[in-house]
């Protein structure tokens, strides 16, 4: 009997994991052990890691799908390649068309770095996507706002779901983790370990550093989490091709956060030189920028300066001298963002091994010219408005209809009497059109004419501002330019910023100082939706100065 109790208990023991760095072939896949508790299966047919073993334990496949790029790659040449120099490093290349997608593995380190080099758009590379299995990682239906509870179902467009009021979204990043420059990686943790997607730099990404992108999904089947490439969810940016990463999957124990040294902005990745990865560009081939510091600045603002062309983006906070490195060389527009308001532009060439020298660089603010009236301030958010109270900002972490938030249709906004809360930080054409600022002048300013400007961040489905004052009306102006999907109602405000501008003519007012005058903002476009989808716009602010 002793014998049967002790040879059932090593049947049911776990399994052990003996470490041995190098890699096997079944003949089916590449199998690499780090030496490091992380042991990697990789798909010799697609280049799909089929298993991720860390402690033996299993953290991917869901359902028969796996972790690759996109939704993975079809048939693809496979191969592999063992270093011993600068260390002990096994790189794995997939190629798929014109796809060069690598995952290097490095002995003694529980991460996968990833990278993905992407020539023309024949092959559709927005994120590359790592698929846990369920019932590994729990959720807090409060704050895991981007995890679909049991019993949601579908208000929008198959990615929005509802409950009780309450919403959910793959896209709703917003209260973990906000811009992309806000978070250094995404991850889920339990007692025992913390598994992690640290982002890459984005050198080829799209977006800049306030773009909000869907980079985790939860549900009962398991959750996902993504390093984004090129997402056109509320997309106004190029797509960039090259070479993207590395994104770094990482392990740790007891769900400890994630090593710093990864951050994309902290990393040293000059062991990657020799590795032979189609369009790497080492540090001594690059350039930087650098200043010496911004005047104007306003005090309770991020401040940011970036750099972009068609090719590559990059960019830092600032609160004094700055500098970019490891800029690739090329010639990129220089912009300075006062909280995400730009307030100054200029272009740059940078080459390798140089680096540009940038004098104090003055902030030409709006916020400076002396308004009349005005509502709201001039930092390129909606930050302040009716449900844009709190931070992290409630609109990006949940639909427009849910009933957390306040009724987008305010009552009408009192110059001298009301606050910015009180003014709607989104319009539709089709919620709450045609909101009303009353305000009075001066009979001095009754003399003269004005102008009023609208600031939007943002315009969904075409939407762009039009005014009237009393009964005159402005001339309609044409639309801007802003991204051709959905955005206000998948947690992001980011378009393009624009400033419309509205000369008033003195026969528009009503010629008494002691009347109101009024201004209606309406939302209108060529193209037609219903809902929380027509047409719409968010607002930076509103003024009207003098001229």
């Amino acid at each position: 009997m002793r014998f049967l109790a002790t040879f059932s208990a090593i049947l049911l023991a776990p399994t052990a994991v003996f470490a041995a760095w190098g890699y096997t072939d079944d003949g089916k896949n590449y199998i690499i052990d780090t030496n490091a508790n992380l042991v990697v299966s990789v798909s010799k047919t697609n280049g799909d890691m089929n298993s991720i073993k860390y402690r033996g334990v299993e953290y991917s496949g869901q359902n028969g799908k796996y972790s690759h790029v996109e939704s993975g790659l079809g048939a693809s040449t496979v191969a592999i390649k063992q270093y011993t120099s600068p260390a002990n490093i096994i790189k794995v290349t997939v190629k798929y068309g014109t796809l060069l997608h690598t995952l290097v593995f490095r002995y003694g380190n529980p991460n996968v770095y990833i990278f993905m080099n992407k020539a023309d758009t024949s092959v559709t590379v927005s994120r590359y996507i790592l698929r846990i299995p369920p019932n590994i990682f729990t959720n807090n239906p409060n704050e895991d706002t981007d995890w679909i509870p049991d019993g949601a179902t579908a208000i929008e467009s198959g990615d929005v779901d509802g409950k009780s009021g309450q919403t959910w979204s793959k896209h709703y990043s917003g209260k973990r983790y906000g811009r992309t420059i806000d978070y250094d990686y995404v991850g889920y943790t339990n007692k025992n370990v913390g598994m992690f997607m640290v982002r890459s730099n984005h050198e080829k990404a799209s977006g800049g550093p306030f773009f909000r992108s869907l980079i985790r999904r939860g549900g009962s089947g398991g959750p996902d989490l993504y390093d984004i490439y090129h997402y056109n969810m509320g997309h106004t940016d190029v797509m960039r091709f090259g070479l993207q990463g590395p994104s770094v999957l990482t392990f740790t124990d007891n769900g400890a956060a994630p090593n710093a040294n990864l951050f994309a902005r902290k990393a040293d990745w000059g062991w990657f030189d020799s590795l032979e990865i189609a369009g790497w560009v080492p540090q001594s081939k690059r350039g930087a920028v650098a200043g010496v510091g911004l005047s104007n600045m306003k005090s309770g603002y991020q401040y940011v300066v970036g750099l972009k062309n068609d090719a590559a983006q990059y960019w830092t906070i600032t609160t004094g001298a700055w500098r970019i490195s490891g800029v690739l060389p090329g010639t990129y527009t220089l912009t300075v963002y006062k909280s995400e308001l730009e307030v100054h532009t200029e272009s740059v060439t940078v080459t390798a091994g140089g680096t540009v020298t940038k004098n104090t660089i003055a902030c030409v603010d709006p916020q400076d010219t002396t308004a009349i009236w005005r509502i709201g301030d001039w930092d390129g958010t909606p930050k302040g408005f009716l449900n844009f109270l709190d931070t992290p900002m409630k609109p990006t972490y949940m639909h427009p209809s849910d009933t957390r938030l306040a009724k987008w249709d305010a009552s009408n906004f009192i110059v001298g009497a009301s606050q910015a809360s009180n003014f709607p930080g989104y319009i539709w054409k089709d919620i709450n059109n045609d909101h009303l600022v009353y305000f009075k002048l001066t009979a001095n300013q009754l003399k003269k004419g004005a102008k009023i400007r609208v600031g939007v961040t943002e315009g969904m489905a075409g939407g762009r501002p039009a005014i009237a004052v009393n009964s005159w009306t402005a001339p309609l102006q044409a639309d801007k330019g802003q991204g051709d999907t959905r955005s206000l109602t998948v947690g992001t405000y980011r378009g393009n910023n624009y400033i419309y501008e509205y000369s008033v003519p003195t026969l528009a007012w009503i010629q008494q100082a002691n009347e109101y005058q009024t201004l209606k903002i309406s939302v209108i476009s060529g193209k037609t939706a219903t809902g929380y989808l027509s047409p719409g716009i968010s607002v930076d602010a509103i003024d009207m100065i003098a001229v």
